[in-house]
C-alpha cells in the first residue's frame, strides 16, 4: 500500500530523516516509535506533502507522490489525523467532518457522516456543538472522524494519545482496533509505545532520524532493548484490563 525509499527530510538545512525506508501493506497496522526528536512526526509530513525539502521516494499502491500537493496526496488516498487535533474551533461538529470529505464528488458523505456518529457516540450527543467547546478527547474523536470522511486507503495517526486521560484514551484505541478489524491500513505515531504495539502487526525503530530496528510488534515487545529503551514506564492494558477507576471522566485532559 504505502512504500518509502531513501527519505530525506530537511527543515532549514538540517536534516531531520536519513534516507529511511519503510513499508504498510494493505489491512496492516506499522506504528513508528522512538523518542521525541527521532523523525516520527517528519516523517508523516512528508507523506502528506507538507515537507517541501524532502529527497527519495514515497509510493502509494506503487504511484509515486513525493512531488505531489497535500490536496492530491488526500485525493490519492492518504488521510492524515495530525499532531494536536488541528479542529476548526468555531465550526460546528458537522461542519468539521464535512471538511474532511472536501475531495469528495460522491453522494454519500451524509451516509458516512451518521457512520462517525456510530462510531464515537460522544460526538453525535454533541452534534450541534461548536469543535472548540468540545473536550480534548473528544476533539481528538472529530479530528479522527474528519480523516475518515475523506474515505483514505491509509490512515496516518500522529500521537492520537497525547494529552488525554486514560479512559479516553481505551477508547481511542478501540476505535483503531475497529478499524483495523474492518481492514483499515493504518501508519501510526504514538508515545505509548507499548499501547501502539499491542495495537499493531509490525513497528519500526527511529532514532535521530534513522530507522534502527523494526519488525513485528511481538518481536519488539520482548526485545529488551526496546523493553528498557520504550516500554518499562508506559501505561499498560488500554485494551484489557483498565485499572483507572471507572467514575474517572476525561476532564483531567489538556
Amino acid at each position: 500500500m504505502l512504500l518509502i525509499k531513501n527519505l530525506e527530510a530537511y527543515y532549514d538545512g538540517i536534516q531531520a530523516l536519513k534516507g529511511i525506508s519503510l513499508h504498510v501493506g494493505k489491512g496492516e497496522v506499522v506504528c513508528l516509535i522512538g523518542a521525541n526528536g527521532a523523525g516520527k512526526t517528519t516523517t508523516l509530513h512528508a507523506i502528506s506533502g507538507l515537507m517541501k525539502h524532502t529527497d527519495g521516494d514515497i509510493l502509494l499502491e506503487g504511484n509515486s507522490i513525493i512531488k505531489r500537493r497535500p490536496d492530491q496526496i488526500v485525493s490519492a488516498g492518504i488521510a492524515h489525523v495530525p499532531e494536536g487535533r488541528q479542529i476548526f474551533a468555531p465550526l460546528s461538529i458537522p461542519d468539521n467532518l464535512r471538511l474532511g470529505a472536501y475531495t469528495r464528488r460522491d453522494k454519500e458523505v451524509a451516509k458516512d457522516m451518521e457512520w462517525i456518529f456510530e462510531l464515537f457516540p460522544r460526538l453525535a450527543e454533541r452534534r450541534e456543538n461548536l469543535a472548540g467547546t468540545l473536550s480534548g478527547g473528544e476533539q481528538q474523536m472529530l479530528a479522527l472522524g474528519r480523516a475518515l470522511m475523506a474515505r483514505p486507503k491509509i490512515l496516518l495517526l500522529d500521537e492520537p494519545s497525547m494529552g488525554l486521560a486514560p479512559l479516553i484514551i481505551k477508547e481511542i484505541f478501540k476505535v483503531i482496533v475497529q478499524l483495523k478489524n474492518d481492514g483499515m491500513t493504518i501508519l501510526l505515531v504514538e508515545q505509548n509505545a507499548k499501547a501502539a504495539l499491542k495495537v499493531s502487526d509490525r513497528a519500526y525503530v527511529l532514532e535521530t532520524g534513522k530507522i534502527v530496528l523494526s519488525g513485528t510488534a511481538e518481536e519488539l515487545t520482548r526485545s529488551k532493548d526496546i523493553q528498557r529503551a520504550y516500554l518499562g514506564k508506559a501505561v499498560d492494558g488500554f485494551l484489557s484490563e483498565c485499572t483507572v477507576d471507572e467514575k474517572e471522566s476525561d476532564t483531567s485532559e489538556d
